[in-house]
């Protein structure tokens, strides 16, 4: 098995979208959709098109789920993989976080890649995505 290897970057939302959504239960936190695209840079170097789910109120916090197509480089290998994530907030925390790369969707010199990471969210409002992987021989 190969070894797990370490890539983090920071990313930039430079596209969201709020799509049309109405929801046919009616829950104590709107409910919403937006497609994201974000821009990578650093050992997680690309672009990704993000579909992004929420149940969230500016007072109350909240929970999202997103899926991420990503295409460009990690850690110098060139590619494209899917990357699932979720996490609840209060406002200013992460909680409850989950991180990992679709086992499968790996092409191009990512072609392999299973793994598991986190999202840091600087104060300063600097978002991190770090990577624990391994891209299978």
């Amino acid at each position: 098995m190969s070894q797990v290897e370490t890539a983090t970057g920071t990313f930039t939302v430079a596209e969201m979208v709020p799509q049309p959504f109405e929801a046919s239960v009616t829950t104590g936190l709107p409910n919403g959709y937006a497609l994201m695209r974000k821009e990578f840079r650093g050992a997680i170097n690309g672009t990704a098109q993000t579909r992004f789910v929420y149940a969230f109120d500016d007072d109350l916090g909240g929970t999202y789920v997103a899926m991420e197509s990503f295409e460009g480089t990690i850690d110098g290998r060139a590619g494209a993989c899917n990357i699932a994530h979720s996490a609840t907030t209060s406002g200013t925390d992460r909680s409850n976080e989950m991180l990992l790369i679709v086992p499968g969707s790996g092409t191009g010199e990512l072609a392999g890649i299973t793994g598991t990471g986190g999202i840091v969210i600087d104060a300063d409002g600097t978002h991190h995505l770090n990577l624990e992987y391994r891209i299978a021989p």
